[in-house]
């Protein structure tokens, strides 16, 4: 992995693999209900709509769990090895045992909604562990966590395309263990390369050493020292640029996760053949892995040219697409790629979001600001999913067009972080200037 080779000591270039790795794997719960669609609905005997509101319960169970992280402070009590190895395994679990029972739609969407909550405790937690062992290259290596976050979100196609002569189960099983393999690379590696956090047996945090301030100018921050007894929500909020990163994340995300969860039917439109289950599954696998191009460029991109232009770019990139993927021609190789290209844009913003954000939250609050962060952007996210699914039943392909205000909003949000004194160049060493 190019992160480990680039000044990294070998045992934090190790870590931040196995981290990356473990992301992919346990990330596989997330849509491991999407994969199965046909032989899950045909079981529980679900309408087109309740399908929408199965797969809006893992997102719903998300902003729960990372709603109760925020708030009690979790994320920033415990290690995120230990948080992210509990959840992991609580997912898997969760994620397998329904499938054993008979069919039961609302216990479905119980369990459902408790794998999103353990979620919670996978996801935000790589994005801690990353922050703590990459320092300076956080940008770069989040890049590589939010690829592998889009891999395990299209690894139940994949599971699917694979598996087509196998019961609709296996894509459960198949991603349960994944994710049980994610919890035993975190248990390999928990301890080592981590350059600040909790202390193992005591949640007491240790200092973390952070780069210097000096290119964060200070008309452009309004940091007020903590007072006693004040919220963490509060002081992250207080702070003009991590409110920039997030609420330009959640205009980001009011398109990212209706885009994901609608490339199935998009796919299914665009092919010669859209009978075969496997042509399906295998080009709906590929459409969103494209994603991992768009994150790990744009992290190479960042280096030189500071995170948030990279996300600018992006944003304003898959909001074009969004306009005019509906007005191209019905060609399906033409769609195919234009779904593809898409693909690639609308998640190369994603970790430089949640590195700027990581960069602007105090230190000892990094858990917390990254779990609220992720806490509005997924609220966001299950409102477009549900009126997309609904709308692209009835309107046709032309009901992405209700994807294109997330991307225009985001922009406007993040303007603080466009419109400020020229950053000081990268150092010799190839770092960064800080977002």
């Amino acid at each position: 992995m190019a992160v480990s080779q680039s000044g990294l000591g070998r045992g934090a270039g190790a870590a931040i693999l196995a981290i990356v790795l473990a992301q992919w794997f346990g990330t596989s719960l997330w849509f491991s209900s999407s994969g199965a669609v046909d032989g899950l609905s045909s079981w529980l005997g679900s309408t087109p709509a309740q399908f929408g509101w199965l797969i809006a319960a893992t997102q719903i169970g998300f902003i729960a769990g990372t709603l109760l992280s925020a708030a009690t402070g979790i994320a920033d009590r415990f290690p995120p090895e230990r948080i992210f190895i509990v959840s992991s395994l609580v997912g898997a679990g969760l994620n397998f045992a329904w499938t054993l029972g008979p069919p039961d739609l609302i216990l479905v969407w119980i369990s459902r909604f408790a794998v999103g909550v353990s979620l919670a405790g996978i996801y935000p937690m790589g994005m801690k562990m990353i922050v703590k062992r990459a320092q300076a290259k956080s940008a770069q290596a989040l890049s590589w966590l939010v690829a592998m976050l889009t891999l395990g979100t299209a690894m139940p196609q994949l599971l699917s395309a694979l598996g087509t002569s196998l019961p609709w189960q296996s894509i459960m099983w198949g991603s349960s263990a994944l994710a049980v393999m994610g919890a035993l690379l975190i248990a390999a590696i928990s301890g080592h390369g981590a350059g600040s956090g909790a202390d193992r047996g005591t949640g007491q945090r240790t200092k973390t050493p952070r780069p210097p301030q000096a290119s964060q100018p200070a008309a452009a921050r309004t940091v007020s020292a903590p007072a006693a007894g004040d919220a963490p929500l509060r002081r992250l909020l207080r702070d003009r640029m991590f409110r920039a990163a997030v609420f330009g994340y959640v205009g980001h995300m009011w398109e990212l996760y209706a885009f994901w969860a609608v490339v199935p039917t998009l796919v299914f439109a665009a092919l010669a053949d859209p009978s075969s289950p496997t042509g399906l599954a295998a080009t709906s696998f590929l459409v969103i892995a494209a994603g991992v191009l768009g994150c790990v460029i744009g992290g190479i991109i960042s280096r030189r040219t500071g995170g948030a232009a990279v996300a600018a770019v992006a944003l304003a990139g898959s909001g074009l697409m969004c306009l005019i993927y509906p007005l191209l021609p019905d060609v399906g190789p033409l769609l195919i790629a234009a779904l593809a290209l898409w693909s690639l844009l609308v998640i190369a913003d994603s970790p430089q979001f949640s590195d700027l954000a990581a960069r602007y939250a105090p230190a000892e609050l990094t858990g917390t600001g990254l779990t609220a962060m992720n806490a509005l952007g997924f609220a966001v996210s299950v409102i477009s999913i549900v009126i997309l699914q609904s709308l692209i039943v009835t309107v046709g392909v032309a009901a992405v067009w209700l994807l294109l205000p997330g991307p225009i909003l985001g922009l406007v949000a993040m303007r603080p972080l466009l419109f400020r004194r020229r950053e000081p160049k990268p150092d010799p060493d190839g770092r960064a200037p800080r977002d």
